[in-house]
C-alpha cells in the first residue's frame, strides 16, 4: 500500500540558544517521519528567504528563539504566504513558545507539534506611517510576541551571542545595566482604539504574548483575542522606575504604569528612538501598530506544558 507522506521543513538555528538544536537534527527529524512528514533540515542563513523552494510545504518547523521565529514570520510574509508554523523553543527567552505552551525539551516540543492541533492565533503587524512611510515604503514588520521601546527594551539587540552561549538569561542583565547609560524619557503620543493622549513614557511594551524575557508582565494577555496589553511606564527617576516595575510584577497598581489594552496603536515621538520587535531592530517613529486577529496558523500542543 502506497503512503503518501506529508511535506514538511525544519527551519534551525544552531547560533540560538546554546547550539543544542544542532545536536538533535536527526531526532527531530524522526520524530516527524514517524508522524507521517517528509521532513527537510535547512540551517537557517540570515539574509535568504528560507521559504526558496519550499512555498508549498504543509508544515514548517522553526527551532531556534524569539529572533529566529521572528525572522522566518517576515520572510513567510514577504512571499504572501500562509503556512503551517510549529515552534521548537532552542533559543534563550522562547517567550512566544511558552505562551503557546510548548515544552522547553526540544524532543517533547517536536513530539507536541507532531501530535498537535492548528490553531488561529494572532500577529502583530508595525506600519510605518508619515516621514517613517516616506523612507520605508515597503518595510511593514511583523512579530510574535512584543514590540517595545524605551528603557531596557533594546537590550537584546546589544546582547552578544558569544555571552548568551555562556551565561544564557543572564546576558540580558548584563547588557541591561550598560544601557542604564542611556536613560532618558520619550515625548509620546498615543492614540488607541478609543482615545488620544501625550505620555512622558521611559518605556513602552506591547504584548501580544504574555512575558519579556520569561518575566511575566502580561500574565492575562492572550495570542487569541485579537487585540494587545499595553504598558507604558512613566517616567521618574531610575530608582522610583524599577521600584513601580517590580510593584506592577508583585501585582500591586501604581499611578506610574499606564496599562490598557487595544486592537491598534498609532505612536508619534519628536526624538529618534530605537524600537524593539521579538528582540530584533523594529520600526521608526511615527507607526502604527496592529493586532492581526487569527493571522497566523499554529500548531498548538493539546497538553499545553507549565515546565
Amino acid at each position: 500500500m502506497l503512503v503518501i507522506m506529508k511535506s514538511a521543513i525544519l527551519i534551525y538555528n544552531t547560533q540560538a540558544g546554546r547550539g543544542k538544536i544542532g545536536r538533535n537534527v536527526d531526532h527531530i527529524v524522526a520524530i516527524f517521519r514517524n508522524a507521517g512528514y517528509d521532513m527537510r533540515p535547512r540551517l537557517i542563513a540570515f539574509g535568504e528567504n528560507p521559504f526558496d523552494g519550499y512555498e508549498t510545504v504543509d508544515l514548517a518547523v522553526v527551532a531556534g528563539g524569539d529572533g529566529t521565529l521572528n525572522y522566518v514570520v517576515n520572510a513567510m510574509k514577504r512571499k504572501g504566504l500562509s503556512l503551517t508554523l510549529g515552534v521548537i523553543p532552542a533559543g534563550t527567552a522562547n517567550d512566544f513558545a511558552g505562551a503557546l505552551g510548548m515544552s522547553r525539551n526540544i524532543l517533547k516540543a517536536a513530539q507536541q507539534i507532531a501530535e498537535g492541533v492548528v490553531e488561529q492565533i494572532d500577529c502583530g503587524k508595525v506600519e510605518q506611517i508619515g516621514r517613517g512611510r516616506d523612507k520605508h515604503p515597503d518595510k511593514d514588520i511583523y512579530f510574535v510576541n512584543i514590540f517595545s521601546f524605551g528603557l531596557f527594551t533594546t537590550t537584546s539587540q546589544h546582547t552578544s551571542e558569544h555571552l548568551k552561549h555562556r551565561i544564557g538569561r543572564l546576558a540580558y542583565v548584563v547588557a541591561a545595566m550598560r544601557d542604564l547609560r542611556n536613560l532618558h524619557s520619550i515625548p509620546l503620543t498615543i492614540t488607541t482604539d478609543n482615545e488620544t493622549f501625550y505620555y512622558q513614557t521611559l518605556m513602552g511594551l506591547v504584548f501580544n504574548g504574555e512575558t519579556a524575557g520569561r518575566v511575566p508582565l502580561a500574565s492575562k494577555s492572550s495570542l487569541r483575542d485579537g487585540v494587545f496589553d499595553c504598558l507604558f511606564l512613566r517616567r521618574r527617576n531610575l530608582i522610583l522606575s524599577v521600584f513601580d516595575m517590580v510593584l506592577y510584577i508583585l501585582g500591586i497598581k501604581t499611578p506610574a504604569i499606564r496599562f490598557l489594552r487595544t486592537s491598534t496603536l498609532v505612536l508619534a515621538t519628536c526624538i529618534d528612538e530605537d524600537t524593539d520587535v521579538d528582540g530584533q531592530r523594529g520600526g521608526e517613529f511615527p507607526m502604527r501598530v496592529v493586532c492581526l486577529h487569527g493571522e497566523l496558523n499554529v500548531v498548538c500542543p493539546q497538553d499545553r506544558d507549565t515546565d
